[in-house]
């Protein structure tokens, strides 16, 4: 199927790019989202008179991301969590218990933007976590878990 993006999509094209997708990419995920149109010459004709207004609310989006990741940058977040003798941990830190503790912080961000690529935190000790808040924008926060008995 082919597609007008409204906004960038990672792997896929920027805005206002034609591309062709699967038919179920499309209808299930990137046209309910907003995140694109059917490429028909009507959908096209409304993108050309929008396209300053959405490269506008684009870059204020890009902008408020730099300013959030210029704010989370060096931060370092501690979590507790019980241990064994050895150091590991009774359970595991994921995602939602970073973003708890970024909340408890004063900074709310999604938890499906932290990137775990070797799955949740299963020891003690100091972990360099990313953060995507925009699909251009990564923020590196450290995460402390401290283990107690």
């Amino acid at each position: 199927m082919q597609i007008i993006l409204m906004e960038k999509v990672v792997n896929l094209g920027g805005l206002g790019d034609v591309v062709k997708v699967k038919d179920g990419y499309a209808r299930n995920f990137l046209i309910p989202q907003g995140k694109a149109k059917r490429a028909t010459e009507a959908n096209r004709k409304v993108f050309e008179e929008k396209r300053a207004e959405l490269e506008r609310a684009q870059a204020d989006v890009l902008a408020a991301a730099q300013a959030q990741a210029t704010a989370l940058e060096g931060m370092m977040v501690q979590i507790t969590r019980k241990t064994a003798v050895d150091g590991r941990l009774f359970g595991s830190v994921t995602n939602i218990d970073i973003a708890e503790a970024l909340a408890a912080l004063g900074t709310k961000v999604e938890k499906s933007a932290i990137r775990l690529p070797d799955g949740p935190l299963k020891t003690i000790g100091d972990t360099p976590v990313q953060i995507a808040l925009h699909t251009d924008v990564i923020a590196t926060v450290t995460v402390s878990v401290l283990g107690e008995h």
